[in-house]
């Protein structure tokens, strides 16, 4: 890995002169980094942030930076750094999704909304695809682990030229590949962040796309497998009525899908087929969804999904190709090859190929003691009815940092699991929670989360809430309470 110098900051002589004077918005645009290029300064004034389908954010008058980060001589890292006006003292960096390739405007508002700095960056190149990795493994570094960490150095340096004072506090939060990037800093950087909110993480982001890529390779090309909309709906309501009287409320999901005993078996054709039972080689195909991959040797591969799921089962149909997002991985950073062929794909074979050349993209490692031990706080969620990472990966995560580490750690590290979820928001479960107002409160003033109140919100209004518990709590109804109402559940 070639590796420009190490980091040096030279200042413009007027501020050389007085260093406990702070610069104006327009006077950081002449400081001078070995390895940052600022190409853009602005003093803004209150104005909104417009989004997709019409909506639009507000966003607090704030000093915009957008700077260049080149940590190797390959590296072109894009980031913009926010700091308000009205700032509250804190730092907070916002991560990505996919591929990632752009900069996540949306999560810098609505932290810019609540006093943050906050800054985001691209990872190190344009569009969500990894066909940047083609020839290009510094920039496979860069959006495994460096620009994030570069991003976090760098915008702490400005913020503390511009407010004379560093972030009392520096936060991450993100969800999916930003839960990842987050687990990344506790696990490689522990004194980048504070607290840690890492949301549905594909912390094993190379063995997921792998098997997600045999599973759907595998329907494509036996399509015995591959269960009709009918048979996935008749698979969920038996499901259901099996296991949903387990909440004690009729809901649509289950609260604790860990506690479903619901054998598919029971739906087993027994002399003529129809779409009222489950042939044998579809229910292999069940068994598999809900198993999880194994490799030739007995060696779990990636868990499968919890039970309640099953109407977010993505079954292809007849002559579909595997996503983009499933394939890519093998294409361009096992390969390089941007004309490999997707049907050449073997498991075991290629994920050893991939982590053989890139293994450094997933965050496995559970001693996270450096971390703990300078007070870090890290919170995990994840929703139970995820059809793209596994919920029961991230309890498999959680489970190994318990086993390696010593002492209490309740009073540093929960997972909140959120039944009826889907991948980091949507479903048919609350899937809005303030998960940073709980964190804020947990690292600054030392007050844990018992319970996280998550809000569902239909047609424009709050319609249910729920309690988050710290796992393996659940949420039990009292009973007789209102069940759309959080007040009526406690964790226990």
């Amino acid at each position: 890995m070639s590796l420009k110098p190490a980091f040096h900051l030279f200042i413009i002589a007027a501020v050389l002169a007085n260093p406990a004077l702070a610069a104006t918005c327009s006077e950081l645009g002449r400081l001078q980094f070995e390895t940052v290029t600022i190409s853009t300064v602005e003093a803004k004034t209150a104005s909104s942030l417009e989004q997709r389908r019409g909506s639009s954010l507000s966003l607090p008058a704030h000093c915009r930076i957008a700077a260049v980060l080149s940590p190797s001589d390959d590296s072109h890292i894009e980031m913009e750094l926010w700091m308000p006006d009205d700032w509250n003292g804190k730092f907070l960096a916002v991560g990505n999704g996919g591929w990632a390739g752009s900069i996540s405007f949306s999560a810098m508002a609505l932290g810019l909304q609540s006093g943050y700095a906050v800054a985001s960056n691209d990872t190190g190149h344009i569009g969500g695809s990894a066909a940047f990795a083609v020839g290009h493994p510094e920039k496979v570094v860069d959006f495994a682990w460096r620009a994030m960490h570069e991003m976090a150095m760098h915008s702490k340096t400005l913020i503390q030229r511009f407010y004379e004072r560093p972030p009392q506090l520096s936060y991450y939060q993100g969800c999916s590949t930003g839960g990842r990037q987050g687990m990344m800093s506790a696990q490689r950087f522990p004194e980048d962040f504070d607290a840690i909110i890492a949301g549905a993480p594909v912390y094993n982001q190379l063995a997921l796309n792998a098997v997600q890529f045999h599973n759907m390779k595998n329907l494509i090309e036996n399509r015995p497998l591959a269960l009709s909309p009918e048979k996935v709906q008749l698979l969920h309501e038996a499901l259901m009525a099996n296991c949903e009287a387990n909440d004690g409320v009729a809901d649509g999901f289950l609260n604790d899908p860990l506690s479903c005993t619901f054998e598919p078996e029971s739906l087993r054709c027994a002399d003529s087929q129809s779409n009222a039972c489950l042939t044998d080689d579809e229910l292999s195909a069940v068994d598999a969804v809900f198993g999880g991959a194994y490799d030739s040797n007995g060696v779990l591969l990636y868990p499968g999904h919890a039970k309640g799921f099953e109407l977010g089962w993505r079954i292809p149909q007849a002559n579909a190709v595997p996503s983009a997002l499933q394939t890519e991985a093998t294409q361009y950073v096992a390969y390089e090859d941007p004309n490999w062929d997707w049907r050449e794909f073997e498991l075991e074979r290629d994920l050893a190929l991939v982590r053989n050349k890139a293994g450094f993209i997933e965050a496995l490692d559970t001693d996270l003691s450096a971390f703990k031990s300078r007070g870090g706080k890290i919170l995990f969620y994840h929703g139970w009815n995820d059809p793209g990472p596994s919920p029961i990966n991230t309890i498999n995560y959680y489970n190994q940092v318990l086993a390696t580490a010593d002492g209490d750690n309740d009073d540093w590290m929960r997972l909140f699991m959120m039944p009826g979820m889907g991948h980091c928001r949507g479903g048919i479960g609350p899937d809005q929670a303030d998960f940073l107002g709980a964190l804020d409160a947990w690292a600054e003033d030392d007050i844990a989360p018992q319970s996280i109140t998550a809000a569902r919100i239909r047609e424009g209004r709050v319609d249910m809430t729920r309690p988050l518990c710290p796992y393996p709590q659940v949420a039990e109804w009292d009973g007789q309470g209102n069940p759309d109402d959080a007040a009526s559940f406690s964790c226990q």
